[in-house]
C-alpha cells in the first residue's frame, strides 16, 4: 500500500526554525527537509549548533525527511577535497537528526566551460566516496535532478541510479525548466529509482514556477502512478512562489536561479498555497497525504 508522507523546506516559510514550525503547525506537517536554519545553512551548523537544533525539533515533536545539503553544487574542477569535508559535515548533521535521507547534486561544469558530460567518470569518483561514507554511517543519498548539472536530464540521472545505485528525488519543475516532460518522458525512464518527490509544478511555457496542479508537470498522473508501484516516500513541499530568505545563497557556483513566480510576498502564506494545492491534487486521484511514517 503506498504512503505519501508531506514534508517541506520550510525555510521558504520562516527564516528561522521556531517560526517554521509556527508555519507548519496548523497544516499538519510534522517533517522537515532542513536546508536552512536561521543565517546558516544546514551544512555549515557545528556539531553542538545541529544537537541544540534537533533538541529543538524533537520537543515540538518534528522529524526531518531528509538533510536539504548542497553537495554537489559546486564546479568540478574546483578544490573537492574541500568540498568532501562539506559533505562529511552534512553527513555529520543526518546522523545528529537521524535524517534517512541527504540530498545532493552531481557538479556543475568546469570555469573552462567544457560540458559536464565530458566530466561523467569524475562525478562518478566523487560519488563513490560520497557513498561508501554515508554507507557506513546508514544514510541514504539521494540525487536532485537540477539545471546545469550532470544530473540535469533523465538519463544521466538513470546513469548515476544504476551505478551507483542511489535513490532519485524527482523533481518535476526542474525537468520543464529543463525542457523535459516529467510526465511522462522523465518519470518512465526513472520510475524505479524514484524515492523522494520535490513539489513545485512548473508552465512550459515560460519556466515560471507554479503550485501543484497548476503547470504542465501532470502531477495526479504521476501520484497515480507512483501510487500503482506502491510508493512509500516523502513528498517535500519546495513552494519557490515568492522570493524567500536565503534564496540568494541557494546556488554555490554558476548555478541558474529558477524563475519565481511571485504570487505572494509572505513566506507563509505561499507555503500554505502551495500545501493547500498538493493535498488537493493528491485528492483529486484518490489519495490522501499522510503526516506520520
Amino acid at each position: 500500500m503506498s504512503k505519501f508522507v508531506i514534508s517541506g523546506f520550510a525555510d521558504e516559510a520562516a527564516k528561522y526554525v521556531d517560526q517554521q514550525m509556527d508555519v507548519l503547525d496548523p497544516i499538519g506537517i510534522r517533517y522537515i527537509e532542513l536546508r536552512g536554519c536561521g543565517d546558516k545553512n544546514i551544512g555549515d551548523l557545528t556539531k553542538e549548533e545541529g544537537e541544540a537544533l534537533a533538541k529543538k525539533l524533537s520537543d515540538r515533536g518534528y522529524k526531518v525527511s531528509a538533510i536539504g545539503s548542497g553537495v554537489g553544487k559546486t564546479k568540478i574542477d574546483s578544490d573537492l577535497d574541500a568540498h568532501f569535508a562539506f559533505f562529511m559535515n552534512n553527513l555529520l548533521m543526518a546522523q545528529i537528526f537521524n535524517a534517512p535521507y541527504i540530498r545532493m547534486f552531481s557538479f556543475y561544469p568546469p570555469a573552462s566551460g567544457e560540458p559536464i558530460s565530458a566530466f561523467r567518470d569524475k562525478v562518478l569518483f566523487q560519488w563513490e566516496r560520497y557513498v561508501r561514507e554515508a554507507d557506513k554511517a546508514g544514510v541514504k543519498l539521494l540525487h536532485e535532478n537540477e539545471g546545469g548539472i550532470f544530473g540535469q536530464m533523465p538519463y544521466p540521472c538513470l546513469d548515476l541510479a544504476e551505478n551507483l545505485g542511489i535513490g532519485l528525488i524527482f523533481d518535476p519543475s526542474n525537468f520543464i525548466q529543463s525542457g523535459v516532460k516529467p510526465w511522462p518522458d522523465a518519470f518512465c525512464i526513472l520510475r524505479k529509482h524514484i524515492k523522494y518527490m520535490h513539489i513545485k509544478d512548473c508552465r512550459m511555457s515560460d519556466g515560471q514556477v507554479q503550485p501543484c496542479g497548476y503547470g504542465d508537470g501532470n502531477l495526479a498522473r504521476i501520484f497515480t502512478e507512483l501510487d500503482k508501484m506502491g510508493f512509500e516516500g516523502f513528498l517535500s513541499l519546495e513552494p519557490h512562489l515568492s522570493k524567500f530568505d536565503g534564496f540568494d545563497g541557494l546556488e554555490f557556483e554558476g548555478g541558474k536561479k529558477q524563475t519565481i513566480f511571485a504570487m505572494a510576498d509572505s513566506g507563509a502564506k505561499t507555503f500554505n498555497i502551495a500545501a493547500e494545492a498538493l493535498f488537493a491534487t493528491l485528492r483529486s486521484v484518490g489519495l490522501e497525504p499522510s503526516f506520520e511514517w
